[in-house]
């Protein structure tokens, strides 16, 4: 696989870090989206190929056992999620850095895959409370998806300070200032 630079944005579900994700690739226009392989189902309005790579659970496990991917994992019980090496391959290619948008252990492992060619920013919210409040709002979760989400929030808050940065997420625009700062200072040749 070619070389380039790596932007991972992690975060607990409902602490922000799609969106500043999203404001990044307008602010950055060089930096690239790397488009995550699922073995979910679409849901209304997702787009294959534009969202994610959607894939049949048989050919995500037949990839796997490829070593197509960077990184894989059965996020939610019978749902995987990966990066492919394809992806990446095509956007470093093409002299792009890559951004990404994965959940914690999604993160780390690309934070390890790629080493001293990436910079791991965790995202946060102040508290648990905020989170919940956050997810609430979405409309999309029942009380058990809700809890779910929590419980496994609580637990990935654990792991914030095995990235590189941390950005508490308490007023968005802020948050998104300080990501553009430090992505900006990341890309910068090396001299």
């Amino acid at each position: 696989m070619q070389k380039g630079k790596a932007i991972i944005f992690s975060a607990p579900s409902g602490s922000g870090k799609t969106t500043i994700v999203k404001n990044l690739l307008k602010e950055i226009p060089e930096l690239r989206f790397s488009i995550s392989a699922t073995s979910r189902p679409p849901r209304q309005g997702e787009i294959n190929g534009k969202d994610y790579h959607f894939l049949k659970k048989e050919d995500f496990l037949s990839r796997i056992s490829k070593n197509e991917f960077v990184e894989w994992e059965e996020v939610y019980e019978h749902v995987l999620y990966g990066t492919l090496k394809s992806e990446i391959d095509a956007i470093w290619q093409n002299g792009n850095p890559v951004i990404f948008d994965v959940d914690v252990k999604g993160g780390l492992s690309l934070k390890k895959y790629f080493g001293a060619q990436a910079l791991a920013i965790f995202v946060k919210v102040p508290d648990i409370k905020t989170l919940e409040t956050r997810l609430d709002k979405r409309g999309s979760e029942t009380p058990d998806t809700l809890k779910k989400r929590i419980d496994k929030a609580t637990y990935e808050m654990t792991f914030e300070k095995e990235f590189d940065e941390t950005l508490l997420n308490v007023e968005l625009e802020t948050t998104f200032n300080t990501s553009v700062l430090l992505v900006r200072e990341f890309l910068k040749p090396n001299d």
